[in-house]
């Protein structure tokens, strides 16, 4: 018979810690870098958990790592909504100075978060020093839930879950090509000139999300004899004048050596998001980035829009 849960003397709250940094990593390897401590610590702190709870929180295997058992999926709710609560309580009984400190994670798509969104926190942590920030500017989709960030902007908005979620900005692409390209190819003067041109383009059935896959219905039947999960990748290759590819104006036109091709008439609009989970939104290092990335991108409206090709920073 397992042990009630009624003496909570017995349990170390400091095991939830260890509890949800497993619960989210997987693996106790990874969490015990992330708490600075070595592996038999942290398998340590969960099998002490387990027995003052009196159940199995995780299933144990080779191929999944550490798995929430239902008894640790319902814990997990609990554990989150402790470490919330407890982060707000030391910012309302801080000073100003303490409340404005700490490390937030915000995951990011890999063009934006590279070319846009670090290039503006380089600014914000100077203008923060006491936070930190990790940027994780990734080609696929950064998970809330499992807590690999605290603030995503994402090209699509979340279906479901305990988020806040704000349209960020419209942002444009179009086909750029180096002058180099457009010398040594046939000219091009109207869409239906493309279907003689390479591309450079996404991996379609690789692709983390349906709003890349652009090239086909741009160019129906166009040929990208290279192909790339990276949008990164697809702009060095732009780079080196053997093909064109379709980029956001964010990330090409500020390369002096990229060249808008029939601007006016290829031109795809798509929007970022950005969320959090709601138990975070009220922290005050959250609420200044939030704060922050909102007015940055409304200051660069114009270099989103592939209307200008220069970066803008907040005063």
């Amino acid at each position: 018979m397992q042990k009630n849960i009624t003496s909570l003397g017995s349990l170390n709250w400091d095991d939830l810690k260890f509890f949800l940094e497993v619960a989210r990593t997987r693996k106790a390897s990874v969490a015990a870098k992330r708490l600075a401590v070595d592996y038999t610590t942290v398998s340590r702190r969960i099998s002490s958990l387990e027995a003052s709870l009196g159940t199995l929180l995780f299933e144990k295997s080779r191929t999944n790592g550490f798995v929430l058992t239902p008894e640790g999926q319902r814990l997990l709710g609990y554990a989150e909504s402790i470490e919330s609560t407890l982060h707000m309580a030391c910012e309302q009984v801080s000073g100003s100075g303490v409340a404005l400190s700490g490390h937030v994670r915000m995951g990011c798509t890999e063009g934006f978060g590279s070319f846009f969104v670090t290039p503006q926190l380089s600014h914000f942590v100077d203008t923060y020093p006491a936070i930190s920030v990790d940027i994780l500017p990734l080609p696929h989709f950064i998970s809330l839930s499992k807590r690999e960030a605290d603030i995503v902007i994402a090209l699509e908005r979340p279906e479901h879950g305990p988020y806040v979620c704000c349209k960020l900005c419209d942002y444009k692409l179009q086909l750029y090509a180096t002058q180099e390209y457009l010398d040594q190819h046939p000219p091009i003067q109207r869409p239906a000139d493309l279907a003689e041109h390479p591309f450079i383009s996404y991996v379609d059935d690789l692709a983390f999300s349906s709003e890349l896959l652009y090239l086909a219905n741009v160019v129906p039947g166009a040929s990208a004899s290279l192909r790339s999960t990276s949008v990164i990748a697809q702009y060095v290759a732009a780079q080196q004048g053997r093909s064109m590819a379709i980029l956001p104006c964010f990330l090409a036109a500020q390369d002096p050596r990229l060249l808008p091709v029939l601007g006016a008439q290829i031109a795809i609009t798509r929007q970022f998001w950005m969320y959090c989970r709601e138990d975070l939104r009220k922290l005050k290092r959250i609420t200044l980035l939030w704060d922050y990335i909102r007015e940055v991108t409304e200051q660069n409206q114009g270099l989103l829009m592939g209307e200008t090709r220069e970066i803008r920073f907040a005063d």
